[in-house]
């Protein structure tokens, strides 16, 4: 009983003994000269007839405890003496490193070379045959110390996983030293009393880099009357507080737990609740919870809990494209609304600490996909990668997509020199005729293109005038003259082929009605003078019904904010 109590004393091997099961009595045959034998459920058999002091029975319960933890006991390899030899060689080392009670005279002697890893060590011995290192059983005669059973009930021990158990108590011990080192005392076993959630969240800051720093910026609030009160489900985080909140009343499981920490680590470090702009806030919870929820379940990060946000038909969208998906059915999608992203007021964003905050995720994500990758610790979902590097990047203007939208449409006309119009530097030599360029006519026939402008009264003037500028001016610059424009909000308003250099300037806004842009569409598909080739550019805030396009080169030029509430399947250019 001094042994045992010895044992419990140290902080590594204390947790493995209080779930083990000490039989100090006849339980067991042993032979005389016999120590103790241990069993895969945790059955300690001790030599009750065996006389020996205090420091030895520490040294025989903890070598067999070390077996556990170790993971020595395996049914493939049971009755292996050999295997049994290379693990008592690998228990002796660690029993001399962790300087754990004295070993008996037979049980002591010189160990073997590579006592570092039982598999090297078992194929060495198997390759030398030496007998000599097979005195370090605690079982006489060099028989197996440790037994395997079949799994059989036992309430004291059931679930015990005495690897995990022995990791934890190592991970204690360790913060127990540090603690005293920088004067700070922690009773032993203090962080051992740890739940499924604080073990996921210490799994995060020890084993999981890419969102290790995220995790260290986030308190963990699991007060039952505070989540009660905010009337949490399961969990949410607040940003601008840093603090996560979680329902411990919530039956999860650890790996389970792991996703949904993971999942909140997510949406601080995305930025959703600043790319929160003027959507609907709980809209666009679910569309960045369709999100998280697909990478996390690719990355394997815990174990999917039941009644998540998942959709397999959503697979790759950003968070902005299904929140345009999700708009087209409000009553569907609202009721699966589930807001765990406690989003901040609007007038935080101008303070000094949201832009502290915000480039601290931004830096913290980059920071773990950066040490991720050079760790090789496994693949990423590209869109995850993708975002996360955007956050480094500030965005693409509109007008620079916009600009690109016609390069690609309206390519560089060719110049071809004529005689028939001479040049204007002919007047400076007039004895050498000069011919001028000049581009062919049927080039510039089918350069052309539509303009739809949403003139509702809910878009603003400032933004009409910006976006028909940036149009007029790269029109002009790709030999675009002729524009076709139509106005519309409740009817149409059919302004005919403009110079592309009059629609900035003496273009004159009609409508600021109600939005039915549907006519407007109609009206150029059956106009006969509009090509059916010719793209459109549409101007509108989103809050229009759904449009049949027939199937016209088109893109959308809306005030960032906005939302289309239907799937534009083309580009959408946001004006800022």
């Amino acid at each position: 009983m001094q042994g045992y109590r010895q044992v419990m004393q140290n902080p590594v091997l204390a947790p493995l003994l209080e779930e083990a099961k000490l039989y100090f009595d006849d339980s067991y045959p042993m032979a005389r000269e016999d120590w103790a034998r241990i069993t895969n459920q945790g059955d300690l058999y001790a030599n009750s007839h065996r006389r020996a002091s205090p420091q030895e029975w520490a040294y025989i319960i903890g070598h067999c405890l070390l077996h556990l933890a170790l993971g020595h006991i395996r049914e493939d390899r049971s009755g292996d003496l050999i295997w049994n030899a290379a693990c008592d060689c690998i228990v002796t080392r660690y029993l001399s490193d962790l300087r754990i009670g004295t070993p008996p005279e037979e049980l002591s002697g010189v160990l073997p070379p590579n006592t570092r890893e039982e598999e090297t060590l078992y194929q060495w011995l198997k390759e030398h045959n030496e007998d000599a290192y097979f005195h370090f059983s605690t079982m006489s005669g060099g028989r197996p110390d440790m037994l395997w059973e079949p799994i059989r009930f036992r309430w004291y021990n059931q679930s015990v996983d005495w690897k995990q158990l022995f990791a934890e108590s190592l991970r204690d011990a360790l913060r127990v030293a540090v603690d005293y080192a920088g004067g700070v005392h922690t009773k032993p076993g203090a962080h051992k009393r740890m739940g499924p959630i604080q073990r996921a969240q210490e799994w995060f800051l020890s084993s999981y880099p890419l969102l290790g720093g995220v995790a260290s910026g986030f308190r963990l609030v699991d007060d039952p009357l505070t989540v009660q009160r905010m009337q949490i489900p399961v969990a949410a985080i607040s940003i601008q507080m840093q603090e996560i909140y979680v329902n411990v009343n919530v039956n999860l499981t650890e790996q389970e737990w792991r996703f949904v920490l993971a999942h909140e680590y997510l949406h601080a470090a995305l930025c959703h609740d600043a790319r929160l702009e003027k959507r609907d806030p709980e809209l666009w919870n679910v569309a960045c919870d369709y999100v998280i929820n697909q990478w996390l379940r690719d990355m394997e990060v815990g174990s999917m809990p039941e009644g998540v946000l998942f959709d397999a038909e959503l697979q790759g969208l950003s968070a902005e494209s299904i929140y345009d998906i999700l708009a087209a059915n409000l009553r569907k999608y609202r009721r699966m609304a589930q807001r765990d992203i406690l989003f901040s007021p609007p007038d935080w964003k101008n303070t000094k600490d949201f832009v502290d905050l915000d480039a601290w995720c931004r830096s913290a994500i980059q920071r773990g996909l950066e040490y991720h990758e050079g760790q090789g610790r496994g693949y990423l979902p590209e869109g995850l990668i993708e975002e996360i590097w955007a956050l480094s990047q500030p965005p693409i203007p509109w007008d620079v997509k916009l600009a690109r939208w016609f390069d690609e449409r309206f390519e560089p006309l060719e110049k071809h020199r004529t005689y028939a119009r001479l040049s204007r530097r002919q007047s400076a030599t007039p004895d050498i005729p000069r011919p001028s360029w000049q581009y062919e006519e049927a080039a510039q026939a089918g350069r052309t293109f539509g303009v739809l402008l949403d003139t509702s009264g809910s878009m603003d003037r400032s933004l009409l005038a910006a976006a028909l500028g940036a149009i007029a001016s790269y029109s002009t610059a790709r030999d675009v003259n002729r524009v076709r424009v139509v106005f519309c909000d409740a009817a149409p308003y059919d302004q005919g082929y403009m110079e592309a250099v009059d629609i900035a300037g003496r273009v004159k806004v009609r409508g600021r009605g109600g939005t039915v842009l549907q006519p407007g569409v109609e009206l150029l598909e059956h106009a006969s003078d509009f090509p059916k080739e010719a793209p459109l550019l549409i101007i509108t805030d989103g809050g229009c019904d759904r449009l049949k396009l027939y199937g016209r080169d088109h893109a959308f030029l809306v005030p960032c904010g906005c939302s289309l509430p239907f799937p534009p399947h083309g580009p959408v250019f946001y004006l800022r």
